[in-house]
């Protein structure tokens, strides 16, 4: 246990109670440590360890109503779960560099640190790339160790849904992921690049009249417009319009 100054490390303060009575109670910093532990055992990367709703930027030049009404609901979201969500999280969209994760990340930090919540984050396309290699003979992990941690965990953040390329097996695999968490009425917090429409809505019709144009793609054809349809009762819906910060603003600071 690291040295504090009020506990002299023992995790132990004495203090008088409302009798007039002195008694121990535990020191604060074992509440900071059990803090700290839950946001360990969240996986949250390096990268985003310092996203908090807090530090987030809604009014950045040029920015858009959406981020500043993003940022309202996901404060609102933590202030009334778990008894007013109902079992519901949310689900971010827009397009890349807007701040979808940032916003993820600070809802599951704070409900890790004020709600006491077990949270995990974990990024789509590298949690479908191991439970594939967990097929592997040689790798020891199974699928069923992979996915329990995301079973059972109060708050998941899955971020960038719909990165890994669709087939057969994807779709089952977010099925499963999706449909267990539904049942299970626990919170999933949701990242997605692709506009919430369904499967085909990204094709745009041939100037000749021939055939449609390929477009751009969409959840629908990400996921599988039945999981699109799950999502709508699992999540409240969180668009966010605009340009890219990064390459906006950051890139403007750095000049």
């Amino acid at each position: 246990m690291s040295e504090c100054p009020i506990c002299d490390g023992v995790g132990l303060v004495r203090v008088v109670d409302e009798a007039g009575r002195w008694v121990s109670r535990a020191c604060e910093c074992q509440q900071m440590e059990r803090e700290e532990r839950r946001l360990a055992a969240a996986r949250i990367p390096e990268r985003y360890r310092f996203c908090t709703l807090d530090s987030f930027e809604p009014s950045y030049r040029g920015a858009d109503g959406t981020v500043s009404k993003a940022l309202m609901t996901s404060r609102r979201f933590v202030d009334e779960y778990p008894v007013d969500t109902g079992g519901k999280g949310l689900l971010f969209v827009g397009s890349v560099g807007l701040g979808k994760t940032h916003l993820a990340v600070g809802v599951l930090q704070r409900l890790v640190r004020e709600r006491g919540v077990r949270g995990l984050f974990c990024d789509y396309r590298e949690l479908l790339k191991n439970i594939q290699n967990s097929y592997n003979p040689q790798v020891n992990t199974t699928e069923l160790e992979l996915l329990k941690p995301v079973f059972a965990t109060d708050v998941l953040v899955l971020d960038d849904l719909g990165a890994q390329k669709p087939n057969e097996w994807v779709w089952d695999t977010v099925a499963l992921i999706l449909n267990t968490r539904y049942n299970n009425r626990q919170t999933t917090i949701i990242t997605t690049n692709y506009p919430d429409l369904p499967a085909g809505a990204g094709f745009k019709q041939d100037p000749d009249g021939k055939k449609p144009a390929k477009g751009e793609d969409t959840l629908g054809d990400r996921i599988g417009d039945r999981m699109r349809s799950r999502l709508a009762e699992m999540c409240i819906r969180v668009e966010i319009i605009g340009e890219d910060f990064r390459q906006t603003v950051k890139r403007a600071r750095f000049g």
